[in-house]
């Protein structure tokens, strides 16, 4: 695959994927990102340019040089015609399948390009499968014509439930709050998470509500491809609309930054369901959707025991997305 190593290649792949939102909008708001700072130093390779028909997003290979680190090897896919991904994938090397890695799509089709590349690999992978939740400021900048087209986009609306100013107060999260996230993300709970909660923390936007004792009750970050990720509130402060509180302030802040941002919901998470429904987020009529894959018969991280947590589900009553 060719990879696009100007600024106006990048450019110009922003544009071509502007046209293809909602369906491109993870790789759309990654390569956002990169022609903003590129904080994560990702790379975007094409099979062609500039009629580009698969692309995908990955971290340099000298990045990735823990193999049992999905959430460093994390690639996005996003393809016009996904016979042709299928055969990107299987015939490059853009991928590497010895590894722990992720793989995050939002086409429907693409779950069975990836199971049958990862079959012919010998490559175990677990799908997960969530609503995708779509925002107007979003949609209404950054794909203008698809948002005219569809009426049912409405803008943001502010949360029911009104928080006492005088116990919370809204603020920005720090990488020593990382590990609150940590605890609490339901794909998370161990050290390499924490480091990459870490890096979102530091080099994107993430917004929290400091509690009574002045430290985060209630937070949702961004990752790397703009997505609203990890939100999350403590029990014993749950059920009081913190989270949409601090989500609607997340996607004010985002519009006016002229940041895309969207956001997944587990499909078990009832309550992070209706808050989005009720801040007017639209559900997309297609899955957010993540393959986590190993090779067979390599070694497995300690950590593993908590991709349980994953499988899961949401957890409890506003515990927040992932």
């Amino acid at each position: 695959m060719l990879l696009l190593r100007s600024s106006q290649m990048l450019q110009t792949l922003q544009a071509a994927l502007r046209k293809d939102i909602p369906e491109s909008i993870k790789v759309y708001g990654t390569v956002f990102h990169m022609n903003h700072g590129n904080p994560f130093k990702l790379e975007a390779l094409v099979d062609r340019w500039p009629d580009f028909r698969t692309v995908i997003i990955r971290p340099p290979e000298q990045e990735m040089t823990d193999d049992l680190d999905p959430y460093t090897n994390t690639y996005q896919v996003f393809s016009k015609d996904l016979q042709n991904c299928q055969e990107v994938l299987k015939s490059s090397d853009v991928i590497n399948w010895k590894q722990h890695l992720q793989i995050q799509g939002l086409q429907s089709g693409l779950n069975e390009v990836i199971n049958n590349v990862t079959e012919e690999k010998s490559v175990q992978v677990r799908a997960t499968n969530r609503y995708l939740y779509l925002v107007s400021e979003t949609m209404k900048r950054h794909a203008p014509s698809q948002h005219n087209l569809d009426k049912s986009y409405t803008k943001t609306e502010k949360p029911n439930k009104q928080i006492n100013t005088e116990i919370f107060k809204m603020s920005s999260l720090e990488a020593e709050h990382a590990s609150l996230v940590n605890d609490l993300w339901s794909f998370g709970g161990n050290e390499r998470s924490l480091k990459f909660i870490q890096r979102c923390i530091q080099h994107f936007p993430s917004y929290c509500l400091l509690g009574p004792e002045g430290t985060p009750v209630s937070w949702n970050l961004t990752d790397q491809t703009g997505e609203m990720r990890m939100a999350g509130t403590l029990p014993k402060y749950r059920g009081q609309g913190l989270i949409s509180s601090v989500i609607y302030h997340h996607v004010q802040i985002a519009d006016k930054m002229g940041y895309p941002v969207y956001s997944h919901v587990a499909k078990d998470n009832q309550y992070m369901q209706q808050m989005s429904d009720s801040l007017k987020h639209i559900r997309a009529p297609y899955p957010w959707q993540q393959w986590n894959c190993e090779p067979l018969g390599g070694s497995t991280p300690k950590e593993s025991e908590s991709q349980s947590k994953s499988e899961g589900g949401s957890g409890s009553k506003d515990s927040g997305s992932s």
